[in-house]
């Protein structure tokens, strides 16, 4: 049984020169689901048309953080548009704050983040969020507007995961769990409860050891898979299996129904 539900790819990447072809050779393989995690309006169309062609290929919609300067209310009833027309968009997403570089304008993307999870909780569609440096205005956001949704990439403290937790949202880990410098990451799988985690990829980035700073791709999943079953003491087919249900149950898919 295929187990491997990746929640957030971005096959639209250029390191991707055939997504197709690529795509169908993980669903002939070990992989039952993709969610493509969407960074603008031009992104969502190609995870749209992505869906449309694979059953168990699912989109997200949503503005990245580092495009909030470009964001127009256009932009968002475009995004809208597409979710309203295909039961294949399960998330609004990538979106969030992202504070790491300088430049950013934090008011900004403030203003859309908060515009992005009001349109999410009118949809009735969780968010997948994106923070980079700026976990005390982020946890605000969520705890004044309660969206569900997943924290993509979870790099941060055992405290602030506690805090994420206690709104109902899940923890997706990449395969930057399994580097040697991922502490803080590790303990939260080691203390978290196994009903919240997610397992993505971020691909093409965040490729898991031993392939850290090559181009990843679904199927090395089971590599982060397998770093979670050590350190939650048991096996990866478990960890797996626990992740799927998980993706299935906040993104309201069945990807056995897709078959």
């Amino acid at each position: 049984m295929s187990l491997i539900f990746d929640t957030h790819s971005h096959y639209d990447d250029p390191r991707f020169p055939d997504p197709d072809a690529l795509v169908s050779s993980l669903f002939s393989g070990d992989v039952c689901g993709i969610i493509h995690a969407s960074t603008d309006p031009k992104s969502a169309e190609f995870g749209l048309m992505m869906s449309e062609k694979y059953p168990r290929y699912y989109t997200s919609v949503g503005i990245h953080p580092e495009y909030a300067s470009e964001y127009s209310s256009d932009s968002l009833s475009r995004l809208r548009d597409i979710a309203l027309g295909s039961k294949k968009v399960v998330a609004v997403g990538e979106i969030g704050l992202d504070y790491h570089y300088e430049g950013y304008d934090r008011a900004a993307q403030i203003e859309l983040f908060r515009a992005q999870i009001e349109m999410a909780n009118s949809l009735g569609l969780p968010i997948i969020v994106h923070s980079r440096d700026a976990t005390g205005d982020c946890v605000e956001i969520l705890r004044e507007l309660r969206p569900r949704g997943v924290m993509h990439c979870f790099s941060g403290s055992w405290e602030t995961a506690k805090e994420i937790l206690s709104l109902g949202m899940y923890l997706g880990f990449t395969g930057a769990l399994t580097f040697k410098n991922s502490k803080k990451a590790q303990e939260v799988v080691q203390k978290m409860p196994g009903d919240r985690l997610l397992l993505e990829t971020d691909c093409p980035y965040m490729a898991p050891e031993p392939f850290r700073g090559k181009t990843s791709d679904s199927s090395m999943i089971k590599y982060t898979a397998a770093k979670a079953a050590e350190l939650r003491g048991t096996d990866p087919d478990s960890i797996l299996f626990s992740a799927r249900e998980n993706a299935e149950r906040l993104f309201a898919v069945s990807v056995d129904a897709q078959k």
